[in-house]
């Protein structure tokens, strides 16, 4: 049940994220939750080949339930860097509409 709160939470954030900037929402949203499963798997993979090296056999005998808490933060993680790097990337490409239309063009040189 809290991995499909946690699931609506990153949709949600992603859906509103598109639309601000008129994008497609749904698109992103599932892209949200699709880099959240992603982000979890690439570091279980990582965290795995790792254990295995230093002990072997040492995941054999890992709780599974646990193995998902420890692996929840690096899929948050994940999903926060491609928020962060969609709302940069998309806010250098929205245009200024801070200026009135009356001073374009019009240079303010005192």
């Amino acid at each position: 049940m809290l991995g499909l709160v946690l699931l609506y939470w990153i949709g949600k954030y992603f859906y509103k994220l598109a639309e601000e900037f008129n994008k497609s929402e749904w698109g992103f949203a599932i892209l949200g939750v699709v880099t959240y499963y992603g982000g979890t798997f690439l570091f279980g993979i990582i965290f795995s080949i790792i254990a295995e090296v230093i002990s072997p056999g040492y995941i054999d005998g890992f709780n599974e339930n646990l193995f998902g808490l420890l692996m929840l933060p690096f899929g948050v993680l994940s999903c926060y860097l491609l928020y962060m790097f969609l709302e940069k990337k998309w806010g250098k490409e929205k245009p200024k509409t801070d200026t009135m239309i009356d001073e374009i063009g019009h240079g303010n040189d005192l």
